[in-house]
């Protein structure tokens, strides 16, 4: 009953509803010589647009025995250095980086039936810098933070409370306290992949692609 129920309700929806959603002309012969520069423009679109939580986006890894993964994370910033993103070196995430330090990202931006692709190698930042990173953040980030134990087994639900109430003092009291595992990184991009959605499924993909001499472009078939 439970697979039945399942799928009707998924055949009862749609995509990119004109309600919610409007799908904008994208002309890539106008696109800018680089994909920082496009990927902050269609970032303050979403934002403009009012895509909710437009900097969250999927991070996927490969660890140590080749097996993929994959979670939601927050974007920390994007410029001539790459993309980056944090984490705790010791979290199953940071653990994968460690073993093979390539990842990709994704944007999904529904508001506007658009989104952004990523991949490339990634590198983690001085411990100063990551420090300072965190720091610049809420107190609830850094209180996050200094709970540690991600990907760990939790005992209980109490157990979280406990320590993550310890932490929220400690964050509240000591606002520069570090926490030592706690690691900015940064992807590098070799691609990024520009795709937006058309009513009619004549989709327009963009792929940037790095080289020796700088970025090229080449369209993709949807």
């Amino acid at each position: 009953m439970a697979q039945k129920d399942l799928h009707e309700l998924l055949r009862s929806l749609r995509v990119w509803e004109p309600r919610v959603t409007h799908l904008r002309p994208f002309d890539p012969d106008t696109a800018p010589p680089t994909p920082l520069a496009l990927f902050t423009s269609w970032f303050a679109e979403a934002v403009a647009a009012g895509q909710p939580e437009p900097h969250t986006m999927s991070l996927a890894t490969v660890d140590e025995e080749g097996r993929p993964d994959v979670r939601i994370v927050m974007l920390h910033g994007a410029d001539a250095d790459g993309w980056s993103f944090a984490t705790h070196a010791t979290s199953r995430k940071g653990r994968a980086l460690s073993a093979r330090p390539y990842a990709a990202l994704v944007f999904y931006w529904p508001a506007l039936g658009r989104q952004v692709r990523v991949r490339g190698p990634v590198a983690s930042a001085p411990a100063e810098e990551s420090q300072a990173d965190l720091h610049a953040r809420s107190t609830g980030a850094l209180a996050a933070a200094l709970t540690g134990r991600q990907s760990e087994e939790l005992s209980s639900l109490a157990e979280l409370r406990e320590v993550s109430q310890a932490a929220w003092e400690r964050a509240r009291q000591h606002p520069d306290e570090p926490s030592p595992t706690w690691t900015l990184y940064r992807l590098r991009p070799q691609t990024v992949e520009f795709f937006q959605g058309d009513a009619e499924r004549r989709h327009v993909r963009l792929e940037y692609r790095s080289t020796e001499f700088g970025w090229s472009r080449g369209l993709l078939w949807p």
